[in-house]
């Protein structure tokens, strides 16, 4: 299978990540998206919402959108709860990272990485509501380990990636000690990449 991604894309760090963990081999296929290539007509061809990640299974079918990808990934492993309730659990973790977590976090990182010059009015909005989903994220681990049951799951895959590098888009993590702990937890294990660790080519 194929994967076309930006390196620094959180959401693309998703499944590179959850690749590892599952040690499943892949083809990376570099994306710039500063360069317009998810606009070629090749590539809408294949997604025409002109967006990565995107996967391309062997069988030349193709899934598109982040965690509608870890999820078919993820099928089948401990990373989906068998329990019902569990399950339910993560994918509402999954959604929230969607709807409310990625839209302010990730937007905000890159603001300041690649769009200052035009964009840098939106900051103080994405500041706020960041800082209330991270509030949100803080009150619910303190009382757990993970989002979703007793152990890792795709929810935490799905919250992981953005989180961790939150502070690339301005937002102080000191006051969000269950944040880090967890950050610290989900990146101890054997299989773990950087979100600048340059993919497996095969």
């Amino acid at each position: 299978m194929k994967l076309y991604d930006y390196l620094p894309s959180g959401n693309s760090y998703k499944v590179r990540l959850l690749l590892s963990y599952l040690g499943r081999a892949y083809i990376h296929v570099p994306i710039d998206i500063h360069k317009a290539e998810t606009h070629t007509s090749e590539f809408l061809a294949k997604n025409p919402a002109g967006q990565i990640p995107m996967l391309e299974l062997d069988d030349g079918r193709i899934l598109a959108e982040s965690n509608a990808i870890i999820l078919y990934l993820g099928e089948g492993s401990p990373l989906i709860s068998a329990d019902k309730f569990d399950r339910a659990k993560m994918y509402q973790w999954m959604f929230f990272e969607q709807y409310k977590h990625e839209p302010a976090i990730a937007v905000a990182r890159y603001i300041r990485h690649y769009a200052m010059d035009n964009r840098a009015d939106e900051l103080p909005k994405l500041m706020e509501r960041g800082k209330a989903v991270l509030a949100i994220m803080e009150r619910y681990l303190s009382e757990r380990d993970w989002f979703a049951g007793d152990a890792r799951s795709l929810a935490d895959v799905a919250l992981y990636a953005y989180t961790h590098v939150a502070h690339e888009g301005g937002f102080d993590m000191a006051p969000y000690p269950n944040i880090q702990t967890w950050l610290e937890r989900f990146s101890d294990h054997p299989n773990h990449i950087l979100i600048t660790d340059q993919p497996s080519s095969g």
